[in-house]
């Protein structure tokens, strides 16, 4: 057990970590230590201990989902809690129903993965009432006492828009890979929309996308179609996918017709994402993203402030980073070992160790 100052203070560092490396938002804007407990009581050192934690996805696709999940698991095992994972497929009716679900089963906190507010918004609310603690990633929500972490999503897209347009010296034909309904994907729209404004001799010759169960097979399939009706080199500089399941199918249909002029640039970063862009081979080359490990991780710890008893602000937005074929090394490397070649990648972790440390030994 600590005392109430050690966990106090335990939690200021802890808060401080996060607010100024992982996600920056403003140090004002970071959790403050609970003002109701007494000089002298004491608090567990770590609340999650025992406690029962729902994960509510809107999604569950891709490896990009996948290495999220492992992170959001990793760090509520690490405070001594049991989360289970309830993806909806895509189903925002079934997404609501996980949440009362899950509601109904007393959970004690619960985590969102995208969504929508019509979906969730009354579950929400009802969680509140029941003192149960929400903490959302990349869902449309506006709820006070719910904290919504997002990717920085405008800038993810400038960053891969902006290296599409210098590569092909701000003029050429593109296709654009896209899909409505998501509110990641309508940030990413914002930015886009003011690229085409900025390069008007960029020329957008098609646009599909469909988020389904079967994704990027799907979208190779259209890829595919495209191609044939764009047969000559030259017809297509390059390919702008606004998520990594777009970028593999985009990537395998035109590595497959042989089209490798064409360049591909994505959003999201996993390990097999990660492999396509050092493969010589492959037109995909550049990428922008968050650690989807770190998003579960840096989701989870807003949830144990939660917990505390502690203020946490209602929005946070983490700082993506560019990553691209030539500041990768030749051998294959997964993304843990991303950090060493990559400027900025998996930041969070840095000055959230010692902390951990500390909490898990009392």
């Amino acid at each position: 057990m600590l005392t109430w100052r050690k966990s106090a203070l335990f939690v200021l560092v802890f808060v401080l970590s996060i607010a100024m490396i992982a996600c920056g938002s403003k140090p004002q804007e970071a959790a403050k230590p609970a003002e109701n407990a007494t000089a002298s009581g004491s608090a567990q050192a770590n609340p999650l201990a025992g406690k029962k934690i729902a994960l509510i996805m809107q999604i569950n696709l891709g490896t990009f989902s996948a290495q999220y999940i492992e992170g959001v698991k990793e760090q509520v095992e690490k405070l001594g809690g049991t989360v289970t994972v309830n993806p909806a497929d895509g189903d925002l009716a079934k997404m609501s129903s996980n949440l009362d679900a899950a509601i109904n089963q007393k959970v004690d906190g619960i985590l969102i993965d995208h969504g929508t507010a019509e979906a969730l918004e009354a579950g929400v609310k009802r969680a509140l009432e029941k003192k149960i603690p929400v903490v959302a990633f990349d869902a449309d929500l506006k709820v006070p006492g719910v904290t919504v972490l997002e990717q920085g999503d405008a800038k993810m897209a400038e960053q891969t828009l902006e290296q599409l347009a210098k590569d092909i010296n701000g003029k050429g034909n593109i296709v654009k890979i896209w899909v409505a309904g998501f509110a990641p994907m309508e940030r990413r729209q914002v930015a886009y929309q003011a690229f085409q404004a900025k390069y008007p001799d960029i020329k957008e010759v098609a646009a599909f996308g469909a988020a389904t169960q079967n994704t990027a097979l799907d979208t190779q399939a259209q890829m595919e179609a495209i191609l044939r009706k764009y047969p000559n080199k030259g017809d297509i500089a390059a390919v702008w996918a606004s998520w990594d399941e777009f970028a593999k199918g985009a990537a395998r249909a035109i590595q497959q017709a042989g089209r490798t002029e064409i360049k591909v640039y994505g959003i999201d970063m996993s390990d097999e994402d990660l492999q396509m862009i050092q493969d010589p081979q492959n037109p995909w080359i550049a990428s922008a993203a968050v650690d989807p490990k770190d998003i579960g991780r840096i989701q989870v710890r807003y949830l144990y402030q939660k917990l505390h008893g502690d203020e946490t602000p209602e929005k946070v937005v983490l700082e993506p980073v560019f990553v691209s074929r030539d500041q990768l090394p030749k051998e294959q490397i997964s993304t843990t070992e991303l950090s060493k070649h990559v400027k900025g990648w998996g930041g969070s972790q840095q000055g959230y160790t010692d902390w951990l440390k500390q909490a898990e030994n009392k």
